[in-house]
């Protein structure tokens, strides 16, 4: 049974939150108080910590910031509880290392869920983040020290939002890890629209389809955030895959995930309603948004991921949010009732 450490001030909210997820069949362990709920991590080593930001002597990011430079909890997932979440203060936790934000009161199942996913997430982690080059890494060894040193001497592009990467049919000697911000990929129509075939958040690489070939890049990619990237010679990559198994498995893993999602958007445009696509993609986009449930994309990224018009993107949101299952504040999207999600893509 998974053991979820919460640490909590307010003794109602800390017996519901307990309530909730003993309920779903974990194992709870409850601190008040920070130094209590440190103690008890360090302890405990549970599956999962749940932390309220506002904490007295040591706040929460003080708490993460202690449990992040202990070998022993280092890898535990981190979870921030707050009854707001502004842009700045996510900003400020997911740079600490914590893993999401769940804003109080919850929707519906959502603390659950952020729970479940974070530890799945953490689990079946396929992505390579250099903050983690250390001796505790799981994948740690010969191979995997050859590539975090490889990256740690990578020169670090800077891109500002809207900036081009790399243009469709360029020749690149580049493999790209986002350190921060997001990438699109994309494909443009004989008519100018886009059609966007990829979406990539911080410690994903891009470039992987086109490692082993000497082909130019079948899209262009471009920033939808400012973003920094690490430059990785191919040629280095490369060497390092035919002397090293595991790192071989490590990208066959992650090229294999990539192809199963463009598999699926194949089949949705093939086949689904246009209703159905961008419920799909909501789906989709929600599965790692941090906060969860809050996504941010801006109808004309939502058009090209679903392969349809902005003028309908618009129509459906509007019908989306008149049924209760989202808001809209810009270019954010707040999911409400992601079971009405869900129930509308089958």
């Amino acid at each position: 049974m998974k053991n979820i450490l919460i640490i909590e001030n307010d003794l109602d909210l800390l017996g519901k939150y307990s309530d909730v997820l003993k309920n779903s069949g974990y194992e709870v362990t409850a601190a008040f108080n920070s130094e209590i709920g440190i103690n008890l991590a360090l302890s405990k080593l549970p599956s999962l910590i749940l932390c309220n930001t506002v904490l007295s002597n040591i706040d929460g990011f003080g708490v993460l910031s202690i449990l992040s430079k202990n070998p022993s909890t280092t890898k535990i997932p981190f979870v921030f509880l707050n009854a707001l979440s502004t842009p700045d203060m996510v900003k400020k936790g997911i740079a600490c290392g914590a893993d999401d934000f769940v804003t109080k009161p919850f929707q519906g199942d959502q603390l659950v869920r952020s729970v479940e996913g974070r530890i799945n997430k953490n689990k079946n982690q396929t992505s390579l983040p250099i903050s983690e080059a250390n001796n505790n890494h799981p994948h740690n060894g010969t191979g995997w020290e050859k590539l975090f040193d490889l990256i740690s001497q990578c020169k670090i592009r800077n891109i500002k939002k809207k900036q081009t990467l790399y243009y469709e049919s360029d020749h690149s000697q580049w493999l790209y890890l986002l350190i921060e911000g997001c990438i699109k990929t994309l494909k443009l129509t004989d008519d100018g629209r886009q059609m966007i075939t990829g979406l990539y958040k911080p410690n994903s690489f891009i470039g992987l389809d086109t490692l082993l070939l000497d082909d130019p890049w079948l899209e262009s990619a471009e920033a939808t955030q400012d973003s920094s990237l690490y430059l990785i010679s191919k040629s280095a990559i490369i060497g390092l895959l035919n002397e090293h198994v595991g790192l071989n498995q490590h990208f066959i893993k992650i090229l294999s995930a990539n192809l199963r999602e463009k598999k699926d958007q194949l089949v949705e445009l093939a086949y689904e309603s246009v209703r159905k696509r961008l419920t799909q993609v909501l789906i989709r986009l929600n599965k790692n948004a941090v906060p969860i449930d809050q996504i941010d994309i801006c109808r004309d990224e939502l058009a090209g991921l679903a392969g349809i018009a902005t003028e309908t993107v618009s129509r459906i949101l509007t019908d989306f949010r008149e049924r209760g299952l989202i808001e809209r504040n810009g270019s954010q999207i707040h999911i409400m009732d992601l079971g009405g999600l869900i129930k509308m893509k089958s």
